[in-house]
């Protein structure tokens, strides 16, 4: 069953958390994690979002934003 779409209320700190499944690596080596900076630099020049912090690890990584 899909999840509920949640609001997302302008003005407000947001943390986003993904983990790999059954806490695998989504990161094996540092081009991976050069990768996926670009595709968020990219992600966040067209979308109305503000990173304020971020935190890659091998298995999953953290995002603090606001919209």
């Amino acid at each position: 069953m899909a999840r509920t779409a949640r609001a997302s209320v302008g003005g407000m700190v947001y943390r986003v958390l993904n983990r790999g499944n059954a806490r695998s690596e989504v990161f094996h080596q540092d081009d991976d994690y050069a990768a996926f900076l670009k595709l968020l630099c990219q992600a966040s020049d067209r979308l109305p979002i503000r990173l304020l912090a971020y935190c890659l690890m091998p298995n999953h990584f953290h995002l603090v934003e606001t919209s």
